[in-house]
């Protein structure tokens, strides 16, 4: 396999591609996934083939969707197609079931001067970076594109904070484990929409040491005669493990996520592990009975360490538990964090609430700068993280309170009292209208909301846009690189 290149990108191609010599994966032709080669001439005339309702049809690519699928037109209608680019012309598998249509990329003919070889010989299973096929200008360009659009009834967002090296920045990672069908051990992530696993040796938005920590696991379970969790039949052992890295700290969290807290030879296991990943600073067992899609139980056993991790993130020291919210991309979250701090125009004097505060982050930093700091969060747990992160960093002018945001707002305005910014990072679903109300009825001067979802930011925006505020500047992060998703932060001011 070949470095990934990048024209025009200087950033691109500086660091060695670590699956550069991996066996038996050699790179695919570009532009051209898995399985490209097909037996005969393939069928371009709309001809059943075999049998089956699909075709093999020459198409043209005429944009992206919001994903960076690839659209086309065939039969009056607009499809989607995965791993292909506007301008480009490709041989597509088209196949109807019921009332849809799935379309399979055979082999790009003419590629996109913004196509690049990709160097994840899984991308073509769709490993997770949804757009590695295009050049970093290309991605740029195309989540510009995106959050423009999205935003043009507010103005004009500000460029995309993009990132100098867009690999390696993912400090959690998590891999779950099965078997195929010659009953050998795997690992990697589920294919869309199901439960199949996609073997993966690791990804080149992964950290390196995770990813090969994980590798180590695996190689480790059959002397161990660890058996991967069956879903179907219950059976088994290991669900999944989860790897945190703190990329300053260089400490290293594992978490084993079993079915089970029966882990025979546990102490032999984690003695083997650590001689060889010394630099693990805590291991923790993680015991999950579910049948539902979550990754981590509720019952937990330190096996190792003390059972965090910490890190520094702009200036201040963290401690991370294997439940805790932290920013996937610390190098761009102190971006984002430094440009939502900086809209909030803190003087010094200023009462800042931090909603859905997760474990401190921005409102700790933000207390730097700010008069108070009150923090809100449901979850128990990362209330608890959040009251140490304080303690730790001495920060004196913070309190955090478990609740919901929005009561917390109505009963501070019920008391007469007053905030002058409200900082939110919602999930991905982002506010509902009774926490967006409660802003309205506190009226703070300035709204800060950070969001890894755009589309319901832009949703949320317009209802306190229709209720006294102003949207002042938009600004993109690129937190996800080789992906399709991007962060947006946004001011808006009490008009």
């Amino acid at each position: 396999m070949t470095k990934p290149k990048n024209k025009g990108n200087k950033t691109t191609g500086k660091k060695q591609n670590r699956f550069d010599n991996q066996k038996g994966k050699q790179h695919r032709q570009q532009g051209s996934p898995k399985n490209v080669k097909s037996k005969g001439k393939p069928n371009t005339n709309g001809k059943q083939q075999r049998g089956k309702k699909s075709v093999t049809e020459n198409v043209t690519c005429t944009g992206l969707t919001p994903e960076g699928k690839g659209i086309v037109e065939w039969e009056g209608k607009e499809l989607e197609v995965e791993n292909l680019l506007p301008g480009e012309t490709a041989e597509v598998l088209i196949s109807r079931k019921g009332r849809f249509t799935n379309t399979e990329l055979k082999h790009v003919m003419t590629p996109s001067e913004d196509r690049v070889n990709s160097p994840s010989w899984y991308y073509y299973e769709r490993g997770g970076c949804q757009i590695h096929h295009m050049s970093n200008e290309a991605q740029t360009r195309f989540k510009q594109k995106t959050i423009d659009k999205l935003m043009k009834t507010f103005g004009k967002p500000e460029p995309i904070i993009t990132m100098d090296h867009p690999y390696d920045y993912r400090n959690k990672n998590t891999m779950t484990f099965g078997l195929n069908k010659k009953r050998e051990i795997i690992c990697g992530l589920y294919a869309p929409n199901t439960h199949r696993i996609i073997p993966m040796d690791g990804s080149l938005i992964h950290d390196p040491k995770a990813d090969e920590i994980i590798q180590t696991i695996k190689g480790m379970m059959k002397s161990f005669k660890m058996q991967p969790y069956n879903e179907d039949t219950g059976r088994g052992f290991l669900r999944h493990v989860l790897v945190r890295v703190g990329k300053n700290s260089g400490e290293i969290m594992v978490v084993l996520v079993a079915a089970s807290p029966m882990f025979k030879g546990k102490n032999n296991f984690v003695k083997a592990l650590r001689n060889s990943h010394p630099e693990i600073t805590t291991i923790l067992l993680n015991v999950n009975n579910r049948s539902d899609s979550m990754v981590l139980g509720n019952q937990e056993k330190v096996l190792f360490g003390k059972g965090s991790i910490t890190d520094t993130l702009c200036g201040m020291r963290f401690e991370i538990s294997a439940k805790s919210f932290y920013q996937i991309n610390p190098i761009q979250t102190e971006k984002l964090y430094t440009k939502a701090i900086k809209m909030a125009e803190l003087t010094g004097e200023e009462t800042v609430i931090d909603a859905y505060c997760g474990i401190g982050t921005i409102g700790l930093v933000a207390s730097e700068q700010a008069g108070k700091v009150i923090g809100v969060e449901l979850n128990k747990g990362a209330v608890r993280d959040a009251i140490r992160n304080s303690k730790r960093n001495g920060v004196k002018n913070a309190r955090f309170y478990q609740g919901d945001a929005g009561e917390f707002m109505v009963q501070m305005a019920a008391r007469g009292e007053h905030a002058d910014v409200v900082i939110l990072d919602p999930p991905r679903s982002g506010s509902d209208e009774a926490f967006l109300s409660s802003v309205v009825k506190l009226q703070p001067k300035r709204v800060v909301y950070v969001s890894c979802n755009p589309e319901t930011q832009a949703r949320d925006m317009k209802y306190l846009v229709k209720n006294g505020y102003k949207v002042k500047e938009i600004q993109p992060v690129d937190m996800f690189p080789q992906t399709a998703h991007v962060e947006t932060v946004a001011l808006l001011e009490l008009k």
